[in-house]
């Protein structure tokens, strides 16, 4: 069985040769015309997606482009920070829609902790689960969600190897009450 999956530059580079057992993980696209299938190298990428597709004016090929540009690290920085010119570094996005992404993404970036595997910060030692756990629990107690995510990587960083979820988020909440 044979599938065609649209894939951005930086999956295709990720996943190794032809011939070599790759995981990829998918999501479908349904539209009135056709159905796409689309291909990540990690969850954490294929979460972006799906977050990049919810701004209007953002479809699967412009989604794609932008992952194929920028690392998931680079893409939660730009958009705290509100760098819309390294937003609109990939093909297809202008400064209209680079401004667009960063304001309809400010406070959903949070919940979205940069993928450990490809190395772009965030995450760091803990594994994205936890992380993305932790800041979970900080907005569940009322903070935004970009001071939760901000200390939990400052959380994680000071922590080092083998931190509990439990110790995480206490180590998390010191850093956001501060």
């Amino acid at each position: 069985v044979g599938y065609l999956v649209q894939a951005s530059s930086r999956t295709l580079a990720a996943i190794g040769s032809v011939g070599d057992g790759a995981t990829i993980y998918t999501e479908m696209q349904v539209s009135e015309t056709d159905m796409r299938l689309m291909g990540f190298a990690s969850a954490s990428e294929r979460d972006w997606f799906r977050l990049l597709i919810s701004v209007q004016g953002v479809g699967g090929k412009v989604a794609l482009a932008i992952l194929g540009a920028l690392e998931t690290g680079e893409i939660s920085r730009a958009i705290a920070t509100g760098d819309k010119a390294m937003v609109s570094r990939a093909n297809g996005v202008g400064p209209k829609l680079a401004q667009r992404i960063v304001n309809e993404l400010k406070d959903k970036v949070g919940g979205l902790v940069a993928d450990p595997i490809s190395g772009s910060g965030g995450a760091g030692h803990v594994p994205s689960s936890s992380s993305a756990d932790a800041v979970s629990a900080l907005q569940n107690l009322g903070f935004k969600p970009a001071v939760a995510s901000a200390a939990v990587a400052a959380a994680d960083a000071e922590a080092g190897d083998g931190v509990t979820l439990d110790a995480l988020v206490r180590l998390a909440l010191k850093k956001a009450a501060k």
